[in-house]
């Protein structure tokens, strides 16, 4: 356990924002966490928890005690008659773990290759990507209860996953938010795989390559091809992914804005409310290209929000910038669609 003071969050946000920690603490293993809370004071200390970084806009300095999630391992944790349960620890880079369990034949994730981020940080999201959901392929994780020191595991009813949603998101009586800290996640992956299809772009790769029958290794090229060139590469451009939720309506509602607008971008859904693309709503509006300071909508794909800056020495984006940008665009699809879009990254 390493503990650092006045510590730049630069490198540790996506959107490459500049903040510092007042403290942070490197968690690199299960013993390091329960070491650090065996101090009484620091079970009382408010706590957040960092992962990755993807999904997150820092608006200032982090007060609270930052806990850099980074525990390693991957494995086969066991067979059943249906699945492969893989585990991994919750500071394992994302797509990382994805390229591994294919490496080792272990196919069901592929869909979701390339979204940026850590295992751990992969079911406080719900995750997902080309038809698959994290709560799709997930088996059980364990995690660690910051005030009490206690370890637990949860099953996917327990984590009360929703579209990019989780009890890990929920500051309430019930919610989890940084009062726990995941240490390893559990994925039950099919032993009979079936390709997940269906996507227009995932069918555009099969009509341009005539495959009608792909590989898991060939989805996953497919989809970092896909990903690659629409989303802006973090390492590049800052940024947090999506930043907005598609909002789903009422098939009334959805009427209503194809009468107004017949081309609006929606798909039906099995209890039939649609969810329409939030991309699309907003560079109906206009947005695409458009920036608040050194905020900015991507010029390829308007449901990301870029920073347009360096990040360094304080002459990027900041998060209010961020953060007056997307509300610029929500009240503007708002009064357009009658649509309050929720966003996707937590804003501390």
């Amino acid at each position: 356990m390493m503990v650092e003071k006045n510590i730049p969050l630069q490198s540790f946000n996506t959107f490459r924002i500049v903040a510092k920690a007042l403290t942070l603490v490197r968690i690199a293993s299960q013993a390091d966490i329960v070491a650090f809370l065996s101090a009484p004071e620091n079970r009382t200390e408010t706590k957040f928890v960092l992962g990755g970084g993807s999904n997150i806009v820092l608006t200032g300095d982090v007060k609270p005690v930052v806990l850099k999630v980074e525990i390693k391992g991957r494995r086969l944790v066991q067979e059943t008659a249906k699945s492969l349960i893989v585990e991994a620890g919750a500071g394992e880079n994302w797509h990382d773990f994805v390229a591994w369990t294919l490496q080792h034949g272990y196919p069901g994730l592929e869909n979701m290759a390339l979204i940026p981020g850590t295992v751990g940080a992969s079911p406080v999201q719900n995750i997902g990507a080309y038809g698959v959901e994290l709560q799709d392929r997930f088996e059980s994780l364990d995690a660690i209860d910051l005030t009490t020191g206690q370890i637990f595991t949860l099953n996917a009813s327990q984590c009360a996953f929703g579209y990019r949603d989780s009890i890990f998101k929920h500051g309430d009586k019930m919610g989890l938010k940084d009062r726990a800290l995941i240490l390893r996640v559990r994925f039950a992956l099919p032993k009979v795989w079936k390709p997940v299809l269906g996507y227009a772009d995932i069918e555009k790769k099969m009509e341009q390559e005539n495959c009608s029958n792909p590989t898991p290794q060939q989805i996953f090229e497919w989809v970092c091809a896909i990903r690659s060139a629409k989303l802006p590469d973090p390492n590049v451009i800052g940024n947090a992914g999506s930043f907005f939720k598609n909002p789903t309506v009422t098939a009334e509602q959805c009427e209503d804005i194809i009468a107004r607008d017949p081309k609006v971008v929606h798909y039906q859904l099995d209890d039939g409310t649609f969810k329409l693309a939030a991309g699309w709503l907003i560079d109906t509006c206009g947005w695409k290209g458009k920036s608040v300071g050194q905020a900015g909508v991507y010029e390829k794909q308007a449901l990301v929000l870029v920073n347009r800056g360096s990040g360094t020495d304080g002459n990027g984006a900041t998060g209010g910038e961020v953060m007056t940008l997307a509300r610029a665009i929500q009240t503007s699809v708002y009064e357009r669609f009658g649509i309050m879009l929720e966003t996707e990254p937590v804003v501390v």
